[in-house]
């Protein structure tokens, strides 16, 4: 199954490097409840180097999802593709 980084996860004066927003295609709002616990791993394009993580709860009502990686992302992770095991 694939998704789609959307965002970093923001507070109101920070941001969380390690969290992101995830949006699954064909996940509408109550239907995130089987994804929670899935392994979720991005690779990077230059160097092939994987980041795993998990999906640990929902990110407001639309079907999107909040995945905690254990090292941060970089920038250029946004806007890019993810594949979830």
């Amino acid at each position: 199954m694939k998704g789609w980084i959307v965002h970093f996860r923001l507070g109101g004066n920070r941001y969380y490097p390690r969290q992101v927003i995830l949006e699954i295609p064909g996940i509408k709002s109550r239907d995130f409840y089987k994804l929670i616990g899935r392994k979720v791993v991005w690779k990077n394009p230059q160097t092939n180097k994987k980041f795993v993580g998990k999906i640990v709860r929902q990110h407001g009502k639309g079907g999107r999802v909040i995945a905690v990686f254990r090292k941060s992302l970089p920038g250029q992770a946004l806007g890019t593709e993810v594949e979830i095991i």
